[in-house]
């Protein structure tokens, strides 16, 4: 394939601002093969950048016509959009992140943009093992406890027959872990944790002991790394599905050294039904079956990312949970809607929302 000339490559980044999409943005509008990025967004940020114009659709609402306007002329479609909340309500997040997913998939093929890069997760993969690696041919049908898994898994399914079907679409799916960054710490504090974890207690040396839970290990990578691996994936021949993680795996021990805490054993029966109580008290925002899906999860082997793309991440897992964990600290965040550092009322307006009860 010959080199893309400079600032020739139109792309729609669907998902631009949260917390992969503000890091994809961020690489693309950096490449100078890019000539515009059109970000799509539920909400109208105060975040921009100069390359970057906003269109805002709602895809659980739109029609194929609206999706349409925004991607038609398009080279390059990045779909990252998704719903992670209301948790207590799978079905408006299937219209969202399954119905919606499948609109923008259907508007590439009829506006014919040759490219296609969607944001799967490791939560696709079937469970598989903790000890070794696994690479991009294990099975993806999700952990069906869980609607984040069940999600994920069905969408692997449309895109294979997307592209049996259409093989002139080059379909490319990265896969990554845990996503983190400081900006995006109150965020996730709030789709996972909720709003009564008093933020002090994340300072190193005040929690004395961490939980040492079989099943406990899952990878990480910073959020800057994904936006790179998607820049690569975007304008690389590339197909197919990559693994993106960094090293090494997020386990009880590296919690413990970031933490300044020691770790002590705690049955996984055991952590699941405090999990369940939690979720039932509306005390959380995550259910148990989550808490499931995160024991169940394989741990992911990079290679083809690094040989194929030409991929390395430049934050180890401890720097990418490490800058999350100071954003909690530090209340941190960024000037758009899902990346705000405090929601309309605060914690009391999160606990309105019935923890994980609506958007």
């Amino acid at each position: 394939m010959a080199e893309t000339p400079s600032g020739t490559v139109r792309v729609v980044v669907v998902g631009a601002t949260g917390n992969l999409g503000t890091s994809v943005v961020d690489a693309l509008a950096a490449d100078p093969r890019v000539e515009s990025v059109v970000g799509v967004a539920r909400r109208y940020p105060r975040w921009s950048r100069p390359e970057l114009r906003i269109s805002t659709l709602d895809l659980a609402a739109a029609t194929d016509a609206d999706v349409d306007a925004v991607l038609d002329g398009a080279h390059v479609v990045v779909h990252l959009a998704w719903l992670f909340q209301p948790t207590r309500d799978p079905v408006t997040t299937w219209r969202t992140n399954v119905l919606g997913a499948m609109r923008v998939f259907g508007s590439v093929v009829r506006c014919g943009v040759p490219t296609l890069v969607y944001s799967s997760s490791v939560a696709a993969y079937s469970p598989g093992p903790k000890d070794h690696p696994v690479g991009e041919d294990w099975p993806t049908h999700g952990w069906p406890g869980a609607a984040y898994p069940r999600e994920k898994a069905y969408l692997e399914r449309v895109l294979d027959v997307l592209e049996r079907d259409h093989p002139e679409t080059r379909v490319v799916r990265v896969r990554p872990g845990f996503v983190f960054q400081r900006a995006s710490a109150q965020q996730q504090r709030r789709l996972f944790v909720g709003p009564f974890l008093p933020t002090s207690l994340v300072r190193p040396g005040v929690i004395p002991v961490v939980p040492d839970i079989p099943g406990l290990r899952f990878q990480a990578v910073h959020a800057a790394d994904v936006g790179e691996a998607v820049r690569l994936a975007a304008l690389s021949p590339v197909r197919g599905a990559f693994n993106l993680a960094a090293d090494p795996p997020v386990d009880p021990r590296l919690l413990g050294e970031l933490l300044d805490a020691r770790t002590v054993a705690v049955p996984a029966r055991l952590a699941r039904g405090a999990v369940s109580t939690a979720w039932r008290m509306r005390a959380v925002p995550a259910s148990a079956e989550l808490f499931d899906t995160v024991l169940r999860i394989p741990v992911m082997d990079t290679s083809r990312a690094r040989s194929e793309l030409g991929w390395a991440p430049r934050y180890t897992s401890a720097g990418a949970l490490g800058e999350f964990l100071t954003g909690l600290r530090d209340r941190a965040g960024a000037a758009t809607p899902p990346l705000t550092p405090e929601v309309p009322g605060g914690r009391p307006g999160e606990a309105a929302t019935g923890v994980g009860g609506r958007p």
